[in-house]
């Protein structure tokens, strides 16, 4: 017989939403592709309000598998209702998540499911999440269309930002697990995509790639102001909310460089005191925070060097030397099992402090979409080296 555990095959953090006087939204369907890494025969999805302030309530929620040539509509036949306890709708608590009943639903390798759920009344738009790259995105339309194949084309729009859909698991072969990549901006965009891809290429996959990022995020601190919430929760808050992953044995963590450039003083920016600015000691102590809550999981651990910022609009020496020294610890590998070096992979080897040509975005802080597909390859050599895939 063969032995199942349930994995997250596709998953996200949950963040805050920018503070907007639009911040509600009613009488509107939501609908996020999620790409199968592996074969599997049941599905568990979980909805998230982590951030919320007052409970929401998801009227109904659905899943389909997509048309093989399109992330946008659904095959109506394979289509499946959610139950929470029993009942088509569920309402989340302040703070709070749910998952539905488990479904069965047989997946294959290479698959695309459609995820769609139907906000009927209105609901605080707070807990989400911005994420972009090849297999990510998704749709809004108003009025009810979670059982319409595609969504009518004058009463949607595409959408980054994926609000409470946080995880979706998949009951699977027992050699079957999730790499959790685990980050700030630069993880809550391409590269983990892009990785998935490598590893969906191999004929028997194994690996499901799950990104839990969020943009703004930084290690030791959190704004407390509107103006500024949405840049996110600092590793405590954080952490013990987003891990453990099911089925995820092991961890990518490449974060640290919002701490470094945040600061700028409040004769600049009263809510960016330079006192926000931590030491290098400060910097290492919040990663072995990381490493210590990890380790009580049995992950393995893998951190990754901060970026080139040369050019970013608060560059300054001080701020390159901090990266430098922390960059340089991480290498040592202290306390993690092993390091991935993406800074020494995207860097201009005649002038370090930059990306190499072609790997800058253009706002010297964000790689290119070269330079993330350079991360996903460096990060999946990486993975197989440490026999990790």
């Amino acid at each position: 017989m063969i032995q199942k555990h349930w994995v997250t095959m596709w998953g996200n953090a949950m963040s805050i939403t920018n503070h907007t006087p639009q911040g509600y939204s009613r009488n509107i369907t939501l609908r996020y592709p999620v790409t199968v890494p592996f074969a599997g025969e049941a599905l568990r999805l979980t909805f998230d309000h982590f951030c919320g302030t007052e409970p929401v309530t998801i009227s109904r929620a659905v899943i389909a598998r997509c048309a093989d040539d399109s992330r946008k509509t659904i095959l109506t036949e394979t289509l499946h209702t959610l139950s929470f306890a029993g009942s088509p709708s569920v309402t989340i608590p302040a703070g709070g998540r749910v998952t539905c009943d488990p479904v069965s639903f047989p997946v294959e390798q290479g698959q695309t499911l459609s995820v769609s759920f139907y906000l009927g009344e209105f609901t605080q738009m707070r807990s989400s999440v911005i994420i972009t790259g090849p297999l990510s995105g998704g749709q809004y339309a108003v009025g009810d269309h979670c059982c319409t194949d595609r969504f009518p084309v004058d009463d949607c729009r595409n959408t980054s930002c994926c609000y409470f859909l946080s995880d979706v698991e998949v009951l699977t072969a027992s050699e079957n697990h999730a790499v959790v990549c685990y980050g700030d901006s630069i993880t809550a965009q391409d590269w983990p995509d892009y990785l998935q891809q490598l590893f969906l290429a191999q004929p028997d996959n194994h690996t499901a790639i799950v990104r839990k990022a969020a943009s703004g995020t930084r290690i030791l601190r959190q704004y407390s102001c509107i103006t500024y919430e949405s840049y996110g929760l600092k590793a405590t808050v954080r952490f013990p909310h987003e891990l453990p992953v099911s089925g995820a044995d092991t961890i990518i963590i490449q974060q640290g460089i919002n701490d470094i450039i945040h600061p700028v003083g409040t004769d600049v920016n009263i809510f960016r005191p330079m006192s926000d600015l931590p030491t290098l000691e400060e910097l290492k102590d919040g990663y072995r925070y990381y490493l210590k809550e990890t380790r009580k999981m049995g992950m393995f651990t893998l951190t990754g060097t901060l970026l080139p910022i040369e050019g970013w609009r608060t560059y300054a020496d001080f701020r390159e030397v901090l990266k430098n020294g922390f960059n340089d610890w991480l290498r040592s590998g202290d306390g993690a099992d092993g390091c991935i070096d993406f800074d020494l992979a995207l860097r201009d080897p005649d002038r370090p402090a930059s990306f190499a040509p072609g790997f800058d975005s253009g706002d010297h802080l964000h790689p290119s979409a070269a330079a993330y597909r350079q991360m996903a390859q460096t990060a999946y050599d990486a993975l197989n080296a440490f026999g990790r895939c």
